[in-house]
């Protein structure tokens, strides 16, 4: 058990080809160094992994975690996260997700769940307090994800006499055929990145249900409730917490991106999509938007619900309003609105998919690979998106993602991945920092652990987007303070608030842009921090995450503390990946991205990556090979 508050105390390990079940040993000492979430897993696969086994093998393990805040009731606090081996990169992932898992899960009175081995057959978990069953999945294999769902409600509903208060995650056609993209998913939301749901079908695992009757402890319960009313008020009261991701979601970044010249449009050959005002977030809100929805715990709520086939479901976000329409050079929303429930139903990663196909419409179109896809066509792509999950004709091969497809039929210098996994919907050539956060990106071609820099190149600040200066530190802090929120089992969007509302409200305001002139020049005080975020000895209002561990959890806590997490976190995880042939090789774009100028009249538009690399190499205090040395992971404390 734990001293602090918000953990349950236990770890469990499962071998899924015994059932055997065991308590795995992780002590105060480790959550006081990995807070929870990925950095959880990923010392995990640290103590693990030895660098030879296969992401679909037996040998991988799945490492599912919460954080200390998940369940407290703290804003948007109801995150889990899903660590393994990808399939699509050979290489450790996390994978964050916000349905109900994480929150039940700890009600079953667990902090995080290993597996490890492979079902005999097509298997479900049930996990209930103490008691952990395998059931026979068979009834449920080849469903979609939302009859899965409804089938496993049914069956606690019946177990249990009542209507079951559960969580569940699962797995669609796209998990059980291990299609190299396939998600998993909880509720309607999406643990997308990297193919974990590939992993839980070489598992035989199509689902996991958990329920139970433990309560998550405060530390101090009355000074914790007034803490999330003030916080809860502060992301009401700010411009893109409180107005445009509550009227818009991510689906308001769409107009912004096409204004800043990084929506990607046609493969990432373009940055702006002539037709942009029929599929961005206003057209979205004013024509297609039932209601908004939030995740457990969500003062925000930026989940639109659009209606599909008669359905009221999850409508797009910003990657599939921009990859599957602009991407493949589409103007009709309700299609998009359609494909991405598809997409969802199926388990199949929206970015990865719509990447793919964009890459085989370009192959075919360069006379590559005659497979019937072409940009602008769209009568086919729903048959396809079938035919990927389900492996039939040429949706085998694209199941396989760009990068092998590029390997196969050539084009590699147009198949939009870092190593294995298809970037996110932001074109960097004209946002050059997150160009730089996509390649050094631990888990592959990645905006959030990449660094999200974006936010300062146009989607937030205004600063110089095609300028290197500063990148490379800005890049490891936001990647190490991003790291850090997602541990304590928050959403990402409870760190937006670190810039101010003003800056975001008054963007041309002397302040805003001073601010915005500023930044470039800002690098060396940046490394300053750091190398030494002991000096950030205060809590940061505008960053409440630290006020709230102490409050909620017990926990010493500040802004110094809370950023050397984050950068330990993200050198466990590249250390893992050293195991598996991580190095400065690997850490790279595209041609498209590097070598040919978006703009053939600005010669800066082009990612300068290697520049920016050697920078950031030298920040994070990594080798030129771009790994941590052991005396850098014995000052983490990792070893």
């Amino acid at each position: 058990m734990s001293k602090y508050s918000g953990y349950m105390g236990k770890v469990m390990m499962m071998d899924l080809t015994t059932g055997e079940v065991e308590e795995y040993p992780w002590t105060d000492r480790d959550r006081e160094l990995y807070i929870g979430g990925k950095a959880m897993g990923s010392k995990i696969m640290f103590d693990t992994f030895h660098g030879t086994e296969e992401p679909l093998g037996p040998k991988n393990i799945i490492v599912i975690t919460t954080g200390p805040l998940t369940g407290t009731g703290a804003p948007c606090s109801n995150r889990f996260n899903i660590s393994t081996l990808s399939p699509q990169t050979g290489l450790t992932t996390s994978s964050n997700c916000g349905g109900n898992f994480g929150y039940y899960l700890k009600k079953a009175g667990y902090d995080a769940l290993i597996l490890k081995g492979q079902c005999p057959e097509l298997s479900w978990l049930e996990i209930h307090n103490d008691k952990f069953t395998l059931h026979s999945a068979e009834e449920l294999k080849g469903l979609r994800v939302g009859p899965a769902q409804e089938k496993l409600q049914e069956w606690m509903d019946e177990a249990q006499g009542c209507r079951a208060k559960c969580g569940m995650v699962s797995i669609g056609p796209a998990g059980e055929n291990k299609v190299l993209y396939a998600c998993v998913i909880s509720g309607e939301r999406a643990a997308g990145r990297a193919g974990v749901g590939a992993v839980f079908g070489s598992k035989n695992l199509k689902a996991i249900v958990a329920s139970g009757n433990h309560e998550v402890k405060i530390h101090d319960p009355e000074k914790t409730r007034k803490f999330h009313q003030k916080w809860v008020k502060t992301l009401r009261e700010h411009p893109l917490t409180g107005n445009q991701l509550p009227k818009m979601g991510t689906a308001g970044l769409v107009t912004t991106m096409q204004a800043r010249g990084i929506l990607a449009t046609k493969n990432y050959k373009y940055g702006q999509f002539e037709h942009f005002d029929k599929v961005n977030g206003e057209t979205l809100a004013e024509e297609f938007n039932v209601v908004n929805k939030g995740c457990l715990s969500c003062p925000i709520r930026c989940t639109r619900v659009v209606e599909v086939e008669g359905k009221k479901v999850k409508g797009p976000e910003l990657e599939v309003l921009g990859l599957m329409a602009g991407g493949i050079l589409n103007d009709n929303l309700e299609l998009v609105c359609r494909w991405n429930y598809e997409l969802d139903e199926l388990g199949l990663d929206t970015i990865a998919c719509a990447n793919t196909i964009s890459y085989a419409m370009e192959a075919n179109e360069k006379g590559l690979w005659d497979n019937g896809l072409e940009f602008g066509k769209t009568d086919n792509i729903s048959q396809v998106i079938e035919d990927i999950a389900f492996r039939r004709g040429v949706g085998d091969e694209l199941a396989n993602g760009s990068k092998r497809l590029s390997e196969k039929y050539g084009g590699k210098e147009f198949a939009i991945q870092s190593k294995g996994m298809e970037l996110a919907a932001y074109e960097p050539r004209r946002a050059v920092g997150q160009g730089l956060g996509y390649a050094v990106s631990n888990r592959g071609g990645c905006h959030l652990n990449g660094g999200y820099l974006v936010i300062l190149e146009g989607l937030g600040l205004y600063t110089d987007s095609q300028t290197p200066h500063a990148k490379a530190d800005l890049t490891m802090t936001m990647q190490d303070l991003m790291e850090s929120v997602s541990l304590t089992g928050q959403c990402l969007f409870t760190s937006y608030a670190v810039f101010p509302g003003f800056l975001i409200s008054k963007p041309n305001g002397p302040i805003t842009t001073t601010v915005n002139l500023v930044i470039p020049f800002i690098g060396a005080a940046v490394r300053l921090i750091n190398k030494f975020p002991e000096i950030a000895h205060f809590h940061l209002w505008l960053l409440p995450h630290t006020k709230e561990l102490e409050l909620a959890v017990g926990m010493k806590m500040d802004m110094g503390k809370f950023i050397r997490i984050g950068e330990r976190s993200y050198n466990v995880e590249r250390a893992v990946n050293a195991r598996f042939g991580v190095c400065s090789d690997k850490d790279v774009l595209p041609k498209r991205l590097t070598d040919d100028l978006q703009d053939p009249d600005n010669p800066k538009t082009k990612v300068p990556l290697e520049k920016m690399k050697k920078v950031y190499y030298n920040a994070r205090g990594w080798t030129k090979e771009g790994v941590p040395s052991y005396r850098k992971l014995q000052k983490m404390k990792i070893v």
